[in-house]
């Protein structure tokens, strides 16, 4: 990926994010909810010199970037015009966290898959993509403990940042998104994402 469209990603979320942090629904649940996109962009403009990614990845997370700080100005229950989204499956709630959740899984999964491969963890592709599957599933399993920490020593915020509008199955079928999210990230972007590598490492 060139340099030059990576800048443009950047100056994009950069403008998503002064948008969404303007006048917020909620400042608290904003901070909560948006903290991870930035602490990640700064990562990426700390590291980007001494280890470049492979285009996809970036682009996946700049999505997932967006997906974050959209949800973060709104909070996940009251983002607009997903009100009908999925409502085959979780009828009579906003579903834009399910969203979030799915991303949750497919964006980690390209993340974990780049350093495993990088760094030739694993001889075996059925237990590499075994891991990347347990890792994501992991991952979200931890957040949803982050949410419930949160939701203790915050009354104000937790609400708003659980957003489970009264679906008692919330925090199982948001694990459940992260894993079809990893499992869609294998199946649809791995040979994509190889011949990503193999340019890369050609550089």
């Amino acid at each position: 990926m060139s340099v030059r469209l990576l800048w443009f990603l950047l100056a994009v979320f950069v403008l998503v994010l002064g948008w969404s942090a303007y006048q917020p629904y909620d400042f608290m649940t904003w901070v909560l909810e948006a903290s991870p996109a930035m602490l990640g962009a700064i990562i990426l403009l700390v590291t980007y010199q001494r280890f470049k990614l492979s285009g996809l990845l970036y682009v996946l997370i700049f999505l997932h970037a967006l997906v974050l700080v959209v949800g973060a100005h709104y909070t996940y229950a009251k983002v607009p015009y997903f009100d009908g989204f999925m409502q085959f499956v979780w009828p009579e709630r906003n579903n834009y966290d399910k969203l979030g959740h799915f991303f949750q899984g497919l964006v980690p999964a390209i993340l974990c898959r780049e350093l495993v491969v990088r760094f030739e963890v694993f001889n075996s592709r059925a237990w590499m993509n075994f891991f990347i599957v347990s890792f994501c599933l992991g991952f979200s399993a931890f957040y949803e403990l982050i949410e419930w920490w949160v939701a203790l020593l915050s009354q104000e915020a937790s609400d708003s940042f659980l957003g489970t509008q009264g679906y008692v199955w919330d925090t199982q079928s948001d694990m459940f998104l992260a894993l079809m999210g990893a499992i869609t990230a294998l199946l649809v972007f791995s040979r994509w994402h190889d011949k990503q590598l193999d340019d890369l490492g050609q550089q």
